[in-house]
């Protein structure tokens, strides 16, 4: 897996826990790849919009079928020694995965089942691919990334090649969310 890290090596590197409690104070995003934090510009109204609609899909037909739960931006501690935080745009996580005593404040343990990344005109191919292939490596069973210019959703899943899907198609939940069926299209409606 190959990052682009933009934080000089000298920098020492950040544990999840010291990641956590790091205050918010430039208005960039950030994740915590092997220790180091990396800065990303804040993404875009037509960002949100596609993750908004996303997450809402994903979530109705979850809790709908009591599937488990679906996030927006949490973190997932994704390696240890050095930390690594990854936060998809949305998440979903089977129901056996959560804890009897609910949702963390902190990271959630391990990758999630399905990974969904909305790309922004900032986003480097590079950089997109080994957040892909990081999940994918790490247990996540699907990861959809979701082009809001292009209208179409590409899925990943392990030991199989990429599948682009466009507007008029039809996504699955596969494995990961069984009988859940959706025209592409509807992640992109009203933009």
């Amino acid at each position: 897996m190959r990052e682009d890290l933009t934080v000089p090596a000298s920098t020492p590197l950040v544990t999840a826990e010291e990641y956590l409690r790091m205050p918010d104070e430039d208005g960039f995003i950030t994740e915590l790849v092997k220790g180091r934090v990396i800065r990303m510009p804040p993404p875009g109204p037509l960002h949100g919009a596609v993750t908004v609609l996303a997450g809402s899909v994903l979530h109705q037909f979850v809790k709908e079928h009591g599937l488990g739960r679906v996030l927006a931006a949490a973190g997932f501690k994704l390696e240890s020694d050095p930390d690594t935080v990854r936060g998809p745009d949305v998440s979903f996580i089977r129901r056996e995965r959560i804890a009897t005593t609910g949702l963390p404040v902190a990271y959630l343990p391990g990758a999630p089942d399905l990974a969904v990344e909305v790309l922004s005109p900032s986003n480097r191919r590079s950089v997109i691919q080994s957040k892909i292939e990081q999940y994918l490596e790490l247990g996540t069973q699907l990861v959809w990334v979701l082009d809001p210019r292009a209208r179409t959703l590409t899925v990943h899943a392990p030991d199989r090649s990429r599948l682009t899907l466009a507007a008029e198609d039809e996504v699955t939940g596969e494995n990961v969310l069984r009988g859940f069926r959706c025209q592409v299209g509807r992640f992109f409606e009203d933009l």
